[in-house]
């Protein structure tokens, strides 16, 4: 009797889990068919991995290599039917100054005037991509996300070298009434 009450667990402990992953993927395919969701950065692949670590290892804390850790950064890019608004940080290099303010790095921009064009692959991922038209900056977006919601971001642009971003799509938090 022992024996059949933890099998009796354990059967409702992984079909609780095949659950959730089921729903995960419904979110995912739900947001993506609406244009409406947040991708958020979880580590940044700059094309230049040599300059960047030669930049990056006088910083205290720098361990190396070719990934740069966003963890615990609001780093994201959020599209909805009417805008895409990025803000992403930028390591790399530039091809043309920035003028203005110097705190004004990184690819930060707001547009509501882009093309979008969703395509389903054959194993069930989408890859996306976003060319907003409204921007000082040529930006290509090519947002490449599996089934579960996790993605990988790449931006092309004519001043600065490409750079990618891996991290995952989630719905956007509703905002609160002020």
């Amino acid at each position: 009797m022992e024996t059949f009450k933890n099998l009796l667990i354990l059967t409702l402990l992984f079909s609780g889990l095949q659950l959730k992953a089921q729903t995960s993927q419904e979110t995912t395919a739900k947001v993506i068919n609406e244009k409406n969701y947040v991708f958020s950065a979880t580590s940044a692949s700059p094309l230049n991995v040599t300059d960047i670590n030669n930049v990056m290892s006088k910083m205290p804390g720098y361990t190396g290599g070719g990934n740069i850790n966003l963890n615990g950064s609001n780093y994201d890019l959020s599209v909805t039917p009417d805008s895409v608004v990025a803000y992403l940080p930028y390591y790399g290099r530039s091809f043309t100054p920035k003028l203005g303010d110097p705190n004004d790095s990184g690819i930060k921009f707001k547009s509501k005037n882009f093309t979008y064009k969703s395509t389903k692959t054959k194993k069930g991922n989408w890859t996306i991509l976003i060319n907003p038209k409204d921007v000082k900056d040529n930006y290509n977006l090519t947002l490449s996300v599996t089934k579960t919601g996790n993605a990988t971001l790449t931006i092309t642009s004519n001043s600065q070298q490409s750079i990618s971003y891996n991290g995952n799509i989630t719905e956007p938090k509703p905002k609160k009434d002020k």
